[in-house]
């Protein structure tokens, strides 16, 4: 479940993406600056169709490919939901929700049915032709459940709606803290949703009701903003501050190296409201500053409260939403003041608490004893790929921001378009992985953090080269090595059906082990997903074995049936190409199984572990698993 609202999280960024040029044409057509109705109305026509945006944006956002052909199921869904169920109960307005809910269907039912089969005679009516066909009969039948079953969720819905909005300073303090301490699993962007775009509703003077808080704002509710007002003092002034903390506890001889990164995320936060850069740059190097950053920003939310500042964004919180909508603000110099004691505040506790416990944030981190030049030399190996990974990256001039997890960077760049990924192989990621426009992922290992650290003062000083660029790396060839292992909670069932041990499987190769430790599934879901987070190695070309590497280092093999490559690739679809990334729960392979059934020795489909030595693979479930089913299995 936590997965698949993160999906969704990520899938509201592209109708979310819209709101600045809605925010922009809304504002400047207002009489108090152009006074160009036609301006107001492009802007409106956003705006006021957000519902269906989300539809299109969340279905296209969920399908295993970004095909087309789901944004048209977002769009069918939702005009079919909305037309059919006002004949149940004309007073249903379902609002963001009917886009959201729908584009959620529209995806899910894109991913299932894009390539169904169907005899001859109705082939034309066959794979992504046949979604729209689904979508529209499906909503049908859920328009006729939601047309009684929505009222009283609505309610519910308002209520608690209701609760938090006259909750007063709770209440916006509540989502101010939720907001930031969420923002690190994409969560964050699933309750703004709700709060920008359903929160109360306000009727304007064309007698148009208006819902979500940045609407009513744009359209000019004087009791909107509350929700958006204490976001300002944070990103203008708060976290700009606490990069100041940052330099100045940073150490003497590091100062330099930091202080052109720190100046730069400082002032993108204080123009634009975007933080992230500045975020990721404490959140894992010291968690407890980032709570306390999530606590403040529920504060500075009940203060604006407090002092009945209303003011509002179509992008973020930084100084161009704070200039352009400062017409329809009410008491927005209120926030400059606030926002000169927040700043005070941050720094005060930043650089207090940096001292006090030796938070490792930028600037601070850990140096070899015999100082930063033997450091520099000591690791010329980790210099000489922070050097080529910065350049396969696009150079300093595409990176933002530098982050990492066990085994990845994370990396927020200018344009993914410049990132070179053979040139990162080359000098020793496992694979690439360009999220969007702006992030990337690259696999690393387990040296990723040393790596990354490496990488950070390169990137304040202009990333020189190195002085011997012919060191070779030998963190490389040792990695995989040093770590085989997969957590219980790290193996996920990767298709519905029986498992049964190997020994089982009619196949003397696979039964005795000859090719590794492993087991079986007997099949009887149509889709193979990945069972790990990991890179795709091979594909084979008869479709029927898919090789995968762990993010650990693990090598698994999936082999789909018995003899299988004698069928050429007939019964299977490939979902996945050589050199993928992949998490769990990505599909990878589309069966037919009634045709493997019918023409292949067994179902029966190993899954072996190719290159454990000292490790063992621990069964911990067998029988029937329903696919997604976590620890099946642990390897140590």
């Amino acid at each position: 479940m936590f997965s698949f609202l993160q999906k969704i999280g990520k899938s509201l960024m592209f109708p979310i993406a819209t709101l600045p040029a809605a925010a922009l044409l809304l504002r400047f057509g207002q009489d108090d600056l152009l006074g160009i109705p036609f301006m107001s109305a492009a802007g409106a026509g956003i705006i006021d169709n957000l519902a269906i945006i989300f539809a299109i944006g969340i279905a296209m956002g969920l399908a295993h490919d970004g095909n087309g052909g789901a944004a048209l199921a977002g769009a069918v869904a939702y005009l079919v939901l909305t037309s059919a169920i006002v004949t149940i109960n004309d007073t249903i307005n379902m609002g963001v929700f009917a886009g959201i809910l729908s584009g959620i269907v529209g995806g899910l039912l894109y991913n299932k049915f894009y390539n169904v089969k169907f005899p001859q005679w109705l082939a034309f009516f066959g794979g992504r032709r046949f979604v729209p066909i689904v979508t529209a009969a499906t909503m049908t039948i859920l328009a006729g459940v939601l047309g009684y079953a929505w009222p009283p969720i609505q309610e519910g819905i308002d209520s608690a709606g209701e609760w938090i909005l006259n909750a007063g300073m709770f209440g916006v303090g509540a989502y101010g803290f939720l907001n930031r301490l969420l923002l690190p699993t994409g969560l964050h962007h699933v309750i703004n949703t709700i709060v920008w775009f359903d929160f109360g509703t306000f009727t304007d003077a064309s007698g148009e009701v208006v819902r979500g808080e940045i609407n009513r704002f744009l359209k000019g509710d004087p009791t909107a903003g509350p929700f958006l007002s204490g976001f300002f003092p944070i990103m203008m002034f708060g976290l700009p501050s606490a990069c100041l903390a940052m330099y100045v506890a940073a150490k003497k001889e590091r100062k330099a190296v930091v202080g052109g990164m720190l100046f730069s995320i400082a002032f993108t936060s204080f123009l634009t409201g975007i933080t992230e850069p500045i975020e990721f740059s404490f959140m894992f190097l010291s968690p407890i500053l980032y709570v306390i950053h999530a606590l403040l920003t529920g504060v500075s939310m009940m203060v604006a409260y407090a002092l009945d500042i209303h003011h509002g964004f179509g992008f973020s919180a930084g100084a161009i939403d704070y200039v352009l909508n400062y017409g329809l603000a009410t008491n927005p110099l209120m926030l400059l003041v606030m926002g000169l004691v927040v700043g005070a505040v941050y720094f005060v506790i930043f650089y207090f608490l940096i001292i006090k416990f030796d938070l490792q944030t930028p600037g601070r981190e850990e140096e070899d004893e015999d100082g930063a030049e033997n450091a520099g030399s000591g690791n010329k190996a980790v210099d000489v790929r922070a050097f080529h990974t910065i350049e396969g990256l696009g150079g300093v001039e595409n990176v933002v921001a530098v982050d990492y997890c066990t085994t990845r960077l994370r990396m927020t760049v200018k344009d993914s378009d410049l990132v070179n990924e053979k040139e990162l192989k080359r000098h020793g990621a496992m694979g690439v992985m360009k999220i969007n426009k702006t992030n990337v992922q690259v696999v690393i290992g387990t040296a990723v953090e040393f790596l990354a650290d490496a990488m950070k003062p390169r990137l304040a000083s202009s990333n020189p080269a190195p002085s011997d660029l012919s060191v070779v790396e030998e963190e490389k060839t040792n990695e995989a090595a040093a770590v085989q292992a997969i957590a219980a909670k790290d193996f996920e069932m990767p298709i519905q059906g029986d498992i049964i041990p190997l020994s089982e499987v009619p196949d003397e190769v696979f039964a005795k082990g000859m090719m590794g430790q492993g087991f079986a599934i007997m099949p009887t879901g149509d889709t193979l997903y990945s069972p790990v987070n990991g890179r795709v190695v091979s594909v084979f070309p008869t479709k029927h074995a898919i090789g995968i590497q762990t993010d650990t280092g693990v090598d698994l093999l999936i082999h789909v049936g018995l003899d299988t490559v004698k069928l050429k690739g007939q019964g299977f679809e490939t979902l996945v190409e050589q050199d993928t990334l992949v998490q769990r729960g990505d599909a990878l392979l589309k069966l037919d199984l009634e045709f493997l059934k019918a023409n292949a020795p067994s179902i029966a489909t190993p899954i072996i572990f190719t290159n454990l030595t000292e490790q063992k693979v621990t069964m911990i479930k067998d029988g029937f698993q329903e696919q997604g089913t976590a620890s099946i299995l642990k390897v140590e």
